[in-house]
């Protein structure tokens, strides 16, 4: 799990190959749900929820940038 200040330290570029590697990482996890390895279907929501809050923090990143 990713601490939204750890996300705030890092640049946008940083932080978009960390949405791009959690993105990633969520994929795999589906793959296992859908092939019944998972046991643990809860790093589902918090994957999904840790790519929106580097996604939020990347989006105000480049509003911040923009002005």
């Amino acid at each position: 799990m990713t601490k939204a200040a750890e996300l705030r330290q890092k640049d946008v570029a940083g932080l978009e190959t960390e949405v791009k590697d959690l993105q990633k990482a969520h994929f795999g996890l589906r793959m296992q749900k859908a092939t019944q390895q998972l046991s643990n279907t809860a790093s589902l929501r918090l994957t999904r929820r840790d790519i929106a809050r580097a996604k939020t923090i990347l989006a105000q990143k480049r509003a911040e940038s923009a002005k």
